[in-house]
Order: structure tokens, then sequence, then C-alpha cells
């Protein structure tokens, strides 16, 4: 089976889980920027990691026969001081042009505050500036769904935005049909111990449309699985899903939101 990994986390992985990926089936596979698992203290650190994610992880992932891209951005948990924020996105044009960056993300929240929501905004802004689309990261746990409003709320006083190029990721039961009435894309994060087992992502694709929504891993520095989305694959199979309907999800849908980025190729 072929399939999209559309965020993953490789920074933090092995080369042992490169070759799990291929071995599965994977074909392409997107890294958003994301906390490293600390706290940086300058933007150099970030000029260096936005380095390590356009020169060297496609270069690990081609040895595997994987095409890797990635996406910019500084990310929602280091993004609560403005000052120190702005450096990091003052570094981030400098990046755009590479052949493998496909857009802003993953932005979005943490714990709700002001100044994330603030330069959240400012990195919407920076999209829309570079006609890019967007990831978005939704909060944890008991902050996801007041979160998740106030992302769309934000969202909303873009008129320019296109919604089509937008995906808000993590979505869970009480936050998937806001994201989708309202025209965006979704992204169900198959996490063991949070965020969406298989199990309750095929429930949720067995009552929304289907149309919008990908599955990925999010593997990182946490308890994760970098084959989550061939192994929900295989619960869909149980299931008595078709072949055409699970690749939809796991290929022909991120392979469809992927390529309204002009660097995105198979």
């Amino acid at each position: 089976m072929k399939y999209i990994e559309p965020h993953a986390h490789m920074v933090s992985r092995t080369t042992d889980d490169y070759q799990k990926l291929a071995i599965a089936g994977c074909e392409i596979l997107c890294e958003p920027a994301f906390w490293a698992g600390f706290d940086r203290s300058s933007a150099e650190g970030f000029y260096d990691y936005f380095r390590q994610l356009t020169d060297y992880e496609p270069k690990r992932a081609q040895k595997f026969g994987i095409k890797h891209f990635c996406w910019l951005c500084i990310n929602p948990k280091e993004a609560d001081d403005p000052v120190f924020a702005r450096e990091v996105m003052s570094v981030i044009p400098e990046f755009l042009d590479k052949e493998t960056v496909l857009g802003i993300g993953e932005i979005g929240l943490n714990k709700n505050t002001r100044n994330e929501l603030i330069i959240f905004e400012e990195h919407v802004q920076l999209a829309l500036d570079h006609d890019l689309p967007i990831l978005i990261h939704t909060p944890h746990l008991e902050d996801k769904r007041k979160g998740t409003r106030m992302i769309l709320d934000a969202l909303a006083n873009f008129s320019q935005l296109n919604r089509e190029k937008v995906i808000i990721d993590h979505v869970e039961e009480h936050t998937i049909a806001m994201v989708l009435d309202q025209g965006y894309w979704a992204g169900m994060t198959l996490y063991p111990e949070s965020k969406c087992t298989p199990n309750r992502a095929i429930d949720m694709l067995e009552t929304m449309d289907a149309d919008r929504l990908w599955m990925n891993s999010a593997c990182d520095w946490g308890v994760s699985d970098p084959l989550a989305v061939p192994k929900c694959a295989l619960e869909m199979r149980k299931r008595e899903y078709t072949a055409a309907q699970i690749q939809k999800v796991v290929y022909d849908n991120p392979l469809r939101f992927l390529s309204q980025s002009p660097k995105f190729s198979v």
C-alpha cells in the first residue's frame, strides 16, 4: 500500500524509522517545524533547525526512496514571547525559496494565551503575503475546544484567506465538525496515548464527510508511532473499507491538499 505521511517530526526519529516507513509504503513525508523537546534560547538555534529541515532531512529520507517536504514557523509552545518569536520569524523568509518548503506551519495555540494568538495571526499574514498553505496545531486535552474556537475566530478576520489552503490538525470528536463546517481541512493525529486512536479516527470517518480529511502520526520525541497511518489503514480494512476508500484518506486527500503548494510534486 502506498501512502503519504503528511505530518511527522523526523528530526526526533532514528534512521530505522525511515526504513520502517519505506517498507510500509510511505512515498512522501512532510515535516512541520515544531518544539525541539526543549525551549530554544536564540533565533540562531532556529536558523540551524530550519537548515536541518530544508537541507539535511530531505537527503536522509531520500536514502530510503521517500520524498521529504517541510513547513516553517516558530511553534506555539515557544511563541509566548512576541519579541523572541518575531526574531525567529524574521529568519523564515530566507528559507521560503527552498525547493522543499511547502508553507507555514505548524502554527497555532498551546496554552491559548493572548501572545500566542498575536504570533499566530502574524504567521497567517506571512503565509498570505507569500501565497502559501497553512498547517495549524490545536492545543491538547481540556484546552482543545476553546483553542480551536479561538483559532477559527482569528482566521475569520482574514478576508483574503482561502480556507481550502488551510488544514487544522489534531482534531477530535468535539472539534472536527466546527473545522469542516467552516470550509477548512482537518487532520486526525493518530497517537497511542492522546489526540486520537485509530479506532476513534475511523469512527469519525463514519460520521463525517471525508473529502477534506487526512490522517497523520505526528511522531516526535514523545510516545508516538511513525507507522500509525498504515496501522490505521489495516484497521479500516478489518472494518471492510474498500481499497479505494482507504487510499482516499491515506494518499489521495493529502496529495490533493499538498498539491496546492507549487513546490509539491510526486
